[in-house]
């Protein structure tokens, strides 16, 4: 495990695609494509968009079609799925959109997997998808990587996606991928940013378990929520519409991503708060000197290779400006 300065650590960019209360997805997608336009000049190695359903404040459930989107818009910087929710899908039909996205932009399209239904019961079963959460996940990982290789003798095709270049990472908020994912010599990504408790011990068994396979060497990347802004006092009160839109998952009532508020922990029950904290304990808001001191104690801890930085701000120019000062401190600057 390398200790390495921020100066040393990659970044990427995490997208959820936020709709604004009062606005529409149509907006949505085009200030996604200006974040990664203006990510790509700040030096942001990634652009990856999650996918989620029946989410009214996310945009980004045709994930593969938003990756396109966002592709076609960028000349230099990696697009992909952060993850793409493989027993949702057929296998095959991933490769050839995967494989497609990669012969129209190649070298630049990542394929992150995760397990997760990605959304409730009720549209998971809309989704056709099976009831066995998740448990096969390795036999749809193992198919999924024969359709790119043709090695395994098959006589369905994907074409596109047959001898087409895609890394593939595993995608985590548990043991699970961490474990698979260093079995099988893949890169792994934590979410870190939802599920911080398990960040440390997801990390450490992945590496525990590495062995020799795609990668030579474990490679981790990690979520971290993070909102910076001018004072400490401005990145809180911006950070305050994301614990809204937490708050509403809490309460089983998603919606769109609301205006920041004063005082939002006046919103919340006992109960509520600390749920919030579980969930969002690993965020860094503040000024650059509070994000700077945060995040370094972050990368340390963590050991990461890349950091992938979700910041949920309301307003569009606050979060170009979020990503911007970020930037520069993972620069150094």
């Amino acid at each position: 495990m390398t200790q390495r300065p921020l100066s040393h650590t990659a970044y990427s960019v995490l997208d959820l695609a936020p709709v604004l209360e009062g606005a529409t997805a149509a907006q949505s997608f085009q200030n996604s494509l200006d974040l990664a336009q203006h990510a790509e000049k700040w030096g942001y190695r990634r652009y990856w968009l999650a996918e989620h359903h029946n989410m009214p404040g996310i945009a980004s459930s045709a994930t593969s079609v938003v990756i396109g989107h966002i592709a076609g818009g960028t000349e230099t910087i990696r697009v992909g799925s952060g993850g793409i929710m493989l027993p949702n899908h057929a296998p095959l039909v991933i490769a050839e959109q995967f494989g497609t996205l990669a012969s129209i932009y190649p070298d630049r399209i990542d394929l992150g997997l995760g397990r997760a239904p990605g959304t409730d019961f009720q549209t998971a079963r809309a989704l056709r998808r099976d009831e066995k959460g998740g448990a096969d996940f390795e036999q749809l990982l193992s198919e999924l990587r024969g359709f790119f290789t043709g090695t395994d003798g098959k006589k369905v095709k994907a074409v596109p996606g047959e001898g087409v270049e895609v890394p593939i990472w595993l995608l985590g908020s548990s043991g699970y991928s961490a474990a698979l994912a260093g079995r099988l010599g893949l890169p792994f990504a934590f979410a870190s940013h939802f599920n911080p408790e398990h960040t440390l011990d997801a990390l450490s068994l992945y590496r525990n378990s590495f062995e020799p396979g795609v990668l030579d060497e474990p490679y981790a990347m990690t979520g971290v929520n993070v909102i910076a802004s001018e004072t400490d006092e401005e990145a809180e009160y911006l950070a305050s519409s994301q614990k809204q839109q937490f708050l509403e998952l809490v309460r089983g009532t998603p919606g769109k991503l609301k205006p920041p508020v004063e005082n939002v922990e006046q919103l919340m029950m006992p109960h509520e708060r600390v749920a919030l904290e579980r969930q969002l304990g690993s965020s860094i808001y503040g000024s650059v000197d509070s994000v700077r001191s945060k995040l370094s104690a972050f990368a340390e801890e963590t050991a990461s290779d890349e950091l992938i930085i979700v910041s949920q701000v309301y307003s569009h120019e606050a979060r170009l400006r979020s990503y911007d000062l970020t930037a520069g401190i993972m620069k150094g600057e």
